[in-house]
């Protein structure tokens, strides 16, 4: 009920009238020639190869299923990171993957978070010079995990990740 002096509110709007008709070809025949363009095969030219051991091994981050990364590869990643604008930066912990030593609370975690090796490396310019502080971390900390990080500092956040070096003996 409207009060003295205030109109009632009219409804304007078209009332609802349904979903129109799909049209018959909304999903193609799979014998069509569209249809086996938008699907994958490699038939027999694929060539497997075992990526990641599941037993007693832990999963990381980005490239973690590889085999060991070299210079080479990690040079040109680093060279990625710096087309793009970001900020690389280093972390090493002993253990490498988030346990729950310390606490048994739900949603707390120990090793979310790594060390930080130096401060990030703002300004940086050339692969050459994060990889030489890749070394100099491997031979201070031998036996940890160590992993390239990428900033955006105009987003604000952390764009990429990948697992540097694994100790031998973890």
């Amino acid at each position: 009920m409207a009060a003295a002096g205030i109109p009632a509110p009219t409804n304007t709007a078209s009332p609802y009238i349904g979903l129109k008709a799909a049209p018959q070809n909304l999903l193609p025949l799979k014998d069509s020639l569209h249809w086996s363009r938008k699907t994958v095969s490699n038939g027999a030219r694929a060539h497997c190869m075992k990526t990641w051991n599941p037993i007693n091994n832990k999963k990381f981050e980005t490239f973690s299923y590889l085999p060991p990364l070299s210079d080479e590869s990690i040079a040109k990643e680093i060279e990625f990171i710096l087309a793009k604008g970001w900020v690389p930066c280093l972390e090493f912990d002993e253990v490498g993957h988030v346990h729950r030593t310390n606490s048994r609370r739900p949603g707390y975690y120990d090793g979310r978070y790594w060390t930080l090796w130096k401060l990030p490396m703002f300004g940086c310019t050339e692969s050459s010079q994060v990889l030489d502080e890749i070394r100099q971390c491997k031979e201070m900390f031998p036996g940890a995990y160590i992993r390239c990080i990428a900033f955006d500092s105009e987003h604000q956040g952390q764009c990429m990740s990948f697992v540097i070096h694994k100790p031998q003996n973890p």
